[in-house]
């Protein structure tokens, strides 16, 4: 079972001391890889529902600093050699697919092939209004970005005709070193599960028990297989609460059991009075290795 950082460019860790800090000790510690999250705005007032908060609110407020998830990772990958780099997840609708796949394939390609593209099709309405993209069609929109975006990936003189990207034969360079980028969907409804199972690479919801991850979980292998694709080749990551009490290994072992081979910790665990890298060690000792041969 491996050991991923979530909200890993929030507070502290979206400063660059804090950041270089967190990434080495991370790595040094055993994590397998962080995961970033992402807002280009921050509307002083909305009324979209934020699904991961009892309020409906994001914490923290309009002044909280959410970098960039590729030029963080970028940052990341400069001061680490084997840490996976995870957006977790990164808007896709809100992307320009032609100018996001090559800024993808490149951060790919200078660390050595250590991208996991998370994706989602947002929540923050009022965040598509500002950058005048349609609210209705993300899911849609979403979808064929992906498949745009890895033609591109699959080779030069690239051809590509869709309702929201068309482009003939043209090339994007440098290529992923391992061909492709991993495309982790996130999102804890059936339309997240059923979009992991279409064409993802692996599937990260951001919420949910045990019994509600089993059933996105099955209807991720069901919509697979109607797909004709390996259900087993989709990536399943996910947190327990019970990965932070008395028995790690036993929620490792639950999530096992139904598929998941990353589990998630905040990064923030990795704060504290006896600094950064003790805080490391520590998740290191009760966790990252009791865990290791699940």
């Amino acid at each position: 079972m491996k050991l991923g950082l979530a909200f890993a460019n929030t507070g502290p860790f979206a400063e660059p001391g804090g950041l270089v800090e967190m990434a080495v000790a991370a790595e040094q510690a055993g994590v397998e890889s962080v995961w970033t999250v992402e807002h280009v705005i921050w509307p002083s007032t909305y009324d979209s529902h934020y699904p991961y908060s009892p309020t409906g609110k994001m914490p923290g407020d309009k002044t909280s600093p959410i970098p960039d998830p590729l030029i963080w990772l970028s940052f990341v990958a400069a001061h680490t050699t084997e840490l996976q780099l995870g957006t977790g997840i990164v808007i896709l609708p809100e992307r320009n697919p032609v100018v996001f796949a090559k800024e993808v394939a490149t951060l790919d390609r200078l660390s050595n092939g250590r991208m996991q593209l998370g994706i989602g099709v947002g929540w923050l309405e009022e965040e598509f209004d500002a950058l005048g993209i349609s609210w209705a069609k993300r899911g849609a929109r979403t979808d064929e970005y992906v498949r745009a975006m890895r033609t591109l990936w699959g080779g030069d003189d690239a051809s590509f005709d869709g309702e929201f990207v068309s482009f003939e034969n043209v090339s994007s360079n440098p290529k992923p070193p391992g061909g492709t980028v991993p495309f982790v969907i996130g999102g804890h409804s059936a339309a997240a599960a059923k979009r992991a199972g279409r064409l993802g690479d692996g599937f990260f919801p951001g919420k949910g028990s045990m019994s509600e991850l089993t059933e996105m979980i099955d209807i991720v292998h069901q919509t697979a297989a109607e797909h004709d694709r390996d259900a087993d080749a989709i990536e399943i990551t996910a947190a327990h609460p019970g990965l932070f009490g008395d028995d790690p290994v036993g929620a490792a072992q639950e999530l096992a059991s139904v598929g998941v081979s990353r589990t998630i910790a905040p990064a923030f665990m990795l704060l504290g009075s006896e600094g950064i890298g003790a805080k490391a060690t520590e998740l290191a000792q009760k966790i990252i290795s009791p865990i290791a041969d699940i």
